[in-house]
């Protein structure tokens, strides 16, 4: 048998566990190759850690450490382009990758709904290089504050708009934050602002009120104000428009918009639903092609935008790809509720696995183990210790790493 390629597009966890799943099929006559714009990746359900001061370090792993000794190849290049029938990708290098079967796994990027100003205004919170950014800015603000210059309180009010998972996990972490900020700087911490805006009647509007109400009331115990059915119009310099109020900052954090990559809409024969994500079949292809398929946010799948929905999607297409080269029935997709767990402060966490809730340090403990468990899932157990400790690396020849490490 012709050996087939197998080319994966994107590095997030859909794609990582796509590839890992296929490497260990070493007697399919196949050539593994996964293209990524980055080298690494992102841990982002660790990412609000970043922002509040804790090292990227932590949620940047190596695709080198992942696939090492694995028979997988890995190439660092933006894809542009991909022709179904031509069955190639062109990356902005200028290459091409000719592929028999194509595993899309791109991921989710940020939307602003076309408020005005937002995009030019307000910070993003996406990626490593986005949490960085939000930190330098924040430190700034509180090495050069003082009470007597104009607007002094607009500087050290903080707005996040959109409490899902990564508003309500950031506003409880940089609570704690800017107290440290404010202690090691002599400013008087009563000070400090930090809004939560949410369009919606309640924070995680997805979730039961009875499950949120809780994680509300532990924000509002520190000192996070929450404010609902409040949609945000439009932002200018110091100042943000929200439906009934009128807030002054200095800092906006938008997390409340995501949308499919930009590069699925540019892919002739794939087909999306009213949200513009893909629609598969029941065994996650597209584009009426038996070697095309699509895992992760980008796909039109119940529980599509949740890590662990992306993993168990990764891993399926790979038997069935395998299944295809060994001309055997294919898996269908049956979709797996996801169990959620909300980090909200040091030691606190709300988790939710089916119809039970746990709250407090235990809840923080099983976001943690879960933590650990996905970084043994990709790594050897002495490579999973460094990455799970604080302040641990495996990497330092990335950019954002080696900046870090050098400062």
């Amino acid at each position: 048998m012709n050996e087939k390629n197998i080319l994966i597009i994107g590095g997030g966890f859909g794609g990582v566990a796509c590839a890992l799943a296929l490497a260990r099929h070493n007697h399919i006559p196949a050539k593994i190759t996964l293209v990524s714009d980055k080298p690494h990746l992102e841990y982002t359900p660790a990412l609000y850690r970043v922002v509040a001061g804790r090292s990227p370090l932590e949620v940047c792993i190596p695709l080198s450490e992942i696939f090492s000794g694995q028979n997988v190849v890995c190439i660092t290049d933006t894809i542009k382009n991909i022709d179904l029938l031509g069955k190639k990708a062109i990356g902005s290098s200028g290459n091409f990758y000719q592929f028999d079967y194509v595993v899309i796994a791109l991921g989710s990027q940020t939307t602003y709904f076309n408020l005005p100003g937002l995009d030019t205004f307000s910070f993003g919170f996406k990626s490593i290089t986005e949490a960085l950014r939000l930190n330098t800015h924040i430190h700034k603000l509180f090495a050069n504050y003082k009470a007597s210059q104009p607007n002094a309180d607009t500087k050290m009010h903080f707005v996040i708009v959109g409490a899902g998972a990564s508003g309500i996990e950031l506003s409880g972490e940089l609570a704690g934050y800017t107290k440290k900020l404010a202690k090691k700087h002599k400013i008087p911490s009563t000070i400090i602002t930090i809004d939560l805006i949410e369009a919606a009647a309640h924070i995680l509007p997805s979730f039961p009120e009875i499950f949120t109400s809780k994680i509300e009331k532990r924000l509002r115990k520190l000192r996070v104000n929450i404010f609902t059915n409040r949609q945000l119009e439009k932002e200018e310099v110091e100042k943000v428009y929200l439906k009934g109020m009128t807030v002054k900052t200095d800092t906006v954090i938008w997390t409340a918009g995501i949308e499919p990559n930009a590069l699925y809409s540019k892919i002739l024969g794939l087909s999306f639903d009213k949200k513009g994500k893909i629609l598969t079949d029941e065994y996650l292809r597209a584009g009426n092609s038996d070697s095309v398929f699509i895992v992760g946010d980008g796909a039109s799948t119940r529980y599509s935008g949740m890590a662990q929905t992306a993993i168990y999607e990764g891993k399926l297409t790979a038997r069935n790809i395998v299944n295809g080269l060994n001309a055997k029935p294919l898996s269908i997709y049956k979709p797996k509720q996801p169990y959620y767990s909300f980090p909200i402060g040091p030691f606190w966490a709300a988790t939710l696995i089916g119809p039970i809730a746990i709250y407090g340090r235990i809840g923080w403990l099983l976001r943690k183990m879960a933590d650990l468990r996905y970084f043994f899932s990709i790594l050897s157990v002495k490579k999973a210790i460094i990455v799970f400790r604080s302040g641990k690396s495996l990497c330092n020849n990335c950019k954002i790493c080696s900046e870090k490490l050098q400062s």
